[in-house]
Formats: C-alpha cells, structure tokens, sequence
C-alpha cells in the first residue's frame, strides 16, 4: 500500500524502481517475492499436504517435516523481504546523499541474500523430500 503513495513511489522511482538501481530491491523484488513465494507458494504447499492423503490414499509421511517446510520458508521469505528492503532503502538514501558508499553497504548484499536464499532452499528441500516419501511409501 505504501509504494503507491505519490512521495513514496516518486522516491522509489527516483532511486529506479522498477528497473534498476536501489528502488528494484523494494519493487518489484521484496514485493514479489513477499507475495509469490510468502503467500502463493506456501499456499501451494499447504494445499498440497492436505490433498496428498486424500488422492492417494497415504498419510503424510512426517509432520515434522511439514512443520519444518513452513518454518524454513516462512523464515526465508521474510528474511529475504527484510534483506531487500533494508538494503534498497538504505542505497536509496545513500544514491541522493552520499553515493561513494553505496559499494561498501553492498557488499554485504551479496551473501545475506545467499543466507536467505539457503534457508528457503532448505524449506523447499524439506517440501519435496515429504512428497516424495509420501507417494512412494506403502499404502495403509
């Protein structure tokens, strides 16, 4: 709601949102991906541990892992919002301010990203180990 707002998105694009520089790490990136993988994927998941039992006749094959999917990427995804959000915010401050120190904030960018990255990797590892496991193991 508050990207749309005319001081802000007038920010936004002054620092290049959506197509490049500090304003594409808030928009379209923190935003997509809080919506796509925050809310569609994990609603994708969650429909499909509850279906799962139902079309094939198998329970779950761990719960813990059901738990530790959600936990894992619900823990990336917000993450990865927060990442990019402080780092397109504080390079947009810094593009108007004080440019020269844009290089050393990003470097940081790189491997926090990657942290985030990781932990939703591991979410998803955990989604489709569960899958898998449930569809090949034996009917009750």
């Amino acid at each position: 709601m508050l990207q749309v707002m005319p001081p802000i998105r007038a920010w936004l694009d002054s620092i290049g949102s959506p197509y490049g520089g500090p304003g594409h790490m808030i928009d379209p990136l923190a935003h997509a991906h809080m919506n796509l993988v925050g809310g569609v994927v994990l609603l994708a998941m969650s429909v499909t541990f509850y279906l799962l039992p139902i079309f094939t006749g198998k329970q779950i094959y761990s719960i813990k892992l059901v738990n530790h999917t959600f936990w894992w990427v619900s823990i990336g995804v917000y993450s990865f919002y927060i990442i990019q959000m402080f780092f397109g915010i504080t390079e947009g401050l810094l593009l108007h301010s004080n440019p020269q120190e844009i290089p050393e904030i990003h470097r940081f960018y790189g491997p926090s990203i990657a942290l985030s990255g990781t932990t939703m990797l591991i979410g998803f590892t955990t989604y489709l180990a569960n899958v898998l496991l449930t569809v090949m193991q034996k009917r009750n």
